[in-house]
């Protein structure tokens, strides 16, 4: 039995309208509803709580965005992320709160200094090696099994491939729902999804369809570079917040 007092609900529900904000509009928004949730509850226990609402945008954010989903970046990713899920599977018991923040606040900062270095001595966007959809995705699966922090590596490794906003977003959208599909049997097993939290997850399913409101009509009033410049600024914050 899960129960929360008022102000933790509140607390929620704007965990929930961020969800959707980050599923129809600016991805990096993604992790700050994972920071409010681990305010309410224990982390690994949040991270079983925001895992449906994250399923619910996806759903939202794939049916409205899925004729700008560029499928060859989804296969690539795809498999070396289901990988990483295992992966992180299996570390889940093995490592402590405190270490994982660590390492997934480490390669979060990583990526965004290498595409802003990326970026400085090219003067745009560039394609990576044949590493790093490999590399991308399996740290990608680990991270979101442990901490549903795998969208801010998605948005440094989209805004590398020079993806158009639109597509950015669709992609991203398409990519989440069958990630976070993938991941509920394995969090189902841990004992992180289950009765109690699935049904707060169906009183806060609103709140995530009013959040995806809000953000497809923020998405399309703010420029290509805006857009990128705010993903990168959002995932650095996100990388500072897991290690302080």
């Amino acid at each position: 039995m899960i129960t929360l007092q008022p102000s933790e609900w509140a607390l929620a529900v704007v965990a929930a309208l961020i969800v959707g904000v980050s599923k129809a509009g600016i991805g990096g928004l993604g992790m700050l509803s994972v920071v409010l949730f681990a305010q309410i509850m224990p982390a690994k226990q949040a991270t079983g709580m925001v895992l449906p609402l994250l399923c619910f945008g996806d759903i939202i954010g794939a049916t409205t965005y899925r004729k700008h989903a560029k499928w060859p970046h989804i296969w690539r990713l795809f498999p070396w992320t289901a990988a990483g899920v295992i992966i992180g599977y299996l570390a889940l018991d093995r490592i402590n709160e405190h270490q994982a923040r660590w390492l997934i606040g480490g390669i979060i900062l990583t990526l965004v200094g290498l595409h802003l270095i990326r970026r400085h001595v090219s003067g745009h966007e560039s394609d990576h090696g044949a590493w790093f959809p490999p590399t991308i995705g399996v740290l990608a699966g680990f991270t979101t099994l442990v901490a549903n922090a795998a969208g801010p590596l998605m948005a440094v490794y989209m805004l590398s491939m020079r993806l158009p906003k639109l597509d950015f977003v669709g992609t991203g959208a398409v990519f989440f729902l069958l990630l976070n599909l993938f991941k509920v049997p394995f969090m189902v097993d841990l004992g992180l999804i289950n009765a109690a939290s699935f049904s707060i997850n169906l009183w806060l399913a609103p709140a995530v369809v009013v959040g995806a409101w809000f953000g497809r009509k923020l998405v399309m009033r703010i420029d290509q570079r805006a857009f990128e410049n705010i993903a990168l600024a959002l995932s650095l914050i996100a990388g500072l917040k897991l290690l302080f």
